[in-house]
C-alpha cells in the first residue's frame, strides 16, 4: 500500500491521493474524524474537501456519510469517451506548439518508463505523469483544466489495465507513437495515435472486468 505523505499537500490533496492509491476504494465510506486524525489536520479543512468532492461527483452521499463513489459500465464509456477526444486534441496541440525541450522530455519519458514494464504500478504512475506532460505541452489552459477533472475521476478506477498481461509492452508502443508524431509536427498522426491508445486501454478495461461486478481501472 503506497504511503500517503501529508508534506505540503492540504486536506483535498491529501483526500484525493489516498483514493487514488487505492486507501479509500469506491464504496468506502469517509468520516470526518477518522480522516482528521489520519492526515493530522483539523476537521474543518476535512470538512470543506469532502464538501468539493461531492461537488465533483468523487464522493456521493449514503444516508448522511459520503462514500467513495463507483462508475457502472455507462459511465465509464462516458468518460472513456471523453478523455480519448480531449487527449486527442491535446496531442494534436501539442504537436503545433510544443517547445523542442518539451518534446525530449516526452521522449525521454518513454525510454525511461520501459525499465518499468514489469512493475504494473510504477508504471501506472508514469502512466499519468506521460499524459500529463502531453497536456502541458497543448499549451491551452482550458483543455488542462478539463483533463484535470477527468484525469481527478480517473482516481476512482482503483486497479491499473497495465497489471493485464502484455497491456504494459502495448502501451509503450503505443506512446512511442504519439511521441514520434510529435516530434514530426503531425497533428492528424498525434491525435490518432493517442485516440488509439485510449481506445486500447479502454478495450482492455472491458475486458479486465467482463463478469466482474464491478469497474476499477486507470489505463
Amino acid at each position: 500500500m503506497s504511503e500517503i505523505r501529508p508534506q505540503n499537500k492540504d486536506a483535498y490533496g491529501l483526500i484525493l491521493e489516498a483514493i487514488d492509491v487505492g486507501v479509500y476504494k469506491p464504496g468506502s465510506r469517509l468520516v470526518e474524524s477518522e480522516l482528521a486524525e489520519r492526515f493530522g489536520v483539523s476537521r474543518t479543512p476535512i470538512r470543506e474537501a469532502l464538501q468539493r468532492l461531492e461537488t465533483q461527483a468523487l464522493l456521493i452521499r449514503d444516508g448522511r456519510s459520503l462514500i467513495v463513489a463507483s462508475l457502472d459500465h455507462n459511465q465509464l464509456a462516458e468518460l472513456y469517451a471523453v478523455r480519448s477526444e480531449l487527449e486527442g486534441l491535446a496531442a494534436r496541440l501539442a504537436a503545433q506548439h510544443a517547445a523542442p525541450e518539451e518534446v525530449r522530455v516526452l521522449r525521454k519519458m518513454v525510454e525511461d518508463d520501459r525499465k518499468l514494464v514489469d512493475d504494473p504500478e510504477a508504471l501506472s504512475r508514469a502512466n499519468r505523469r506521460f499524459h500529463k506532460q502531453i497536456h502541458l505541452a497543448s499549451h491551452n489552459r482550458y483543455l488542462v483544466l478539463q483533463l484535470d477533472l477527468v484525469h481527478r475521476t480517473m482516481a476512482l478506477l482503483a486497479t491499473t489495465s497495465l497489471a493485464v498481461e502484455g497491456r504494459s509492452e502495448g502501451s509503450l508502443a503505443e506512446h512511442d507513437a504519439i511521441v514520434s508524431a510529435i516530434e514530426n509536427t503531425d497533428g492528424d498522426a498525434a491525435y490518432a495515435a493517442l485516440k488509439t491508445h485510449i481506445s486500447k486501454a479502454f478495450e482492455t478495461r472491458l475486458e479486465l472486468d467482463a463478469g466482474q461486478p464491478e469497474f476499477s481501472d486507470r489505463g
